[in-house]
């Protein structure tokens, strides 16, 4: 009370006493004030620039490669993409909270998203420009491009570092880069003292649709099929890849333009039984049991759940996975 009543040049006159005797008062003020978080300055993959107060908390991801990189980052997603989707293919990097199921991977619900009143929503290139333009209207949007069949693992990494700077975890994402150099290295090790160092190498999925069979081979130009470069394997496809991910198209009988001493591998998932041919559908096919590479015992499934156009932790598990099945 007697502080209240004090006259402006009363108080001034005691503070200055206070400042003469040596006073701590004024600095455990100082000490208990929380300092203003400093603004984040962000540029996206459609160049568009983004201002955040701090770091990004409340994440909503549109695209599964966004929510491992999040993940990863040790940031849990308030909102994500085809939840159910998402612990089926990619459970190298699984989720550890109950986020909010937004809708399908190409047509999220704005009024969910909206819902859930995000600091941040990562969006994926492969989105509608007019889907981007209402997610600007809800929240802040960092637009990230999916993928580029010119640099794949450039591209994955550039992805997980304009994250980590939305969510304050670049220490992190040095970490998980450095983790996963030591991975190449170590696969290729692997590879090289097994003499498959330069191996002809084929890596594909594939679907069925109406009973039809289609193979996608990953080109030089997917991430896979950069990964595999990188642990000294050789693709063996001669097919062209799209320019965002790399990716080619063939048939049954395109597999016979493999040489016959490639090794072939795949991922298939158990859940989703269109996406497992290679041991459905064609395990009865005359043109793919009399592949040489077949019969050699040189195709082989990969274990489900590795998700093919992840990050660095899916990447990581797919090089343990080809080690293991090219070595055993």
């Amino acid at each position: 009370m007697r502080r209240l009543l004090m006259t402006a040049a009363a108080a001034t006159a005691a503070a200055l006493t206070m400042t003469a005797c040596g006073t701590t008062e004024p600095a455990a003020d100082d000490a208990e004030a929380k300092p203003s978080a400093e603004r984040i300055s962000l540029t996206d993959a459609s160049g568009v620039k983004t201002e955040l107060d701090g770091p990004a908390e409340k994440v909503v991801a549109t695209e599964w490669n966004e929510v491992e990189s999040l993940i990863s980052l040790g940031v849990d997603p308030v909102g994500v993409a085809d939840i159910k989707g998402y612990k089926l293919w990619d459970s190298a990097v699984p989720l550890k909270n109950e986020p909010k199921d937004i809708g399908v991977r190409g047509e999220p619900s704005m009024d969910t998203i909206a819902g859930l009143k995000p600091d941040l929503i990562v969006a994926s290139s492969d989105l509608p420009p007019a889907a981007v333009k209402q997610m600007r209207d809800i929240a802040p949007v960092l637009q990230i491009k999916s993928a580029d069949a010119a640099d794949p693992i450039g591209q994955m990494t550039k992805n997980l570092d304009v994250i980590a700077k939305a969510t304050g975890t670049t220490e992190q994402a040095e970490k998980l880069k450095k983790d996963f150099e030591a991975k190449i290295a170590e696969g290729k090790k692997a590879l090289a003292d097994a003499g498959l160092a330069g191996a002809d190498y084929a890596f594909a999925d594939g679907y069925l649709v109406s009973n039809q069979t289609t193979i996608r081979p990953f080109t030089s130009g997917s991430l896979i099929g950069a990964v595999n470069e990188r642990i000294g394997l050789k693709n063996a496809w001669t097919v062209k890849g799209d320019k965002d991910y790399g990716l080619g198209s063939t048939d049954v009988e395109g597999l016979t333009k493999l040489g016959g001493d490639v090794r072939f591998a795949y991922i298939g998932n158990d859940g989703d039984k269109s996406s497992t041919p290679f041991s459905g559908a064609l395990a009865k096919d005359r043109v793919w049991t009399s592949l040489p590479f077949v019969e050699k015992g040189n195709a082989h499934r990969l274990p489900d759940g590795i998700w093919m156009f992840g990050g660095t932790g899916s990447m990581s598990a797919y090089i343990d996975a080809v080690v293991a099945a090219l070595t055993k």
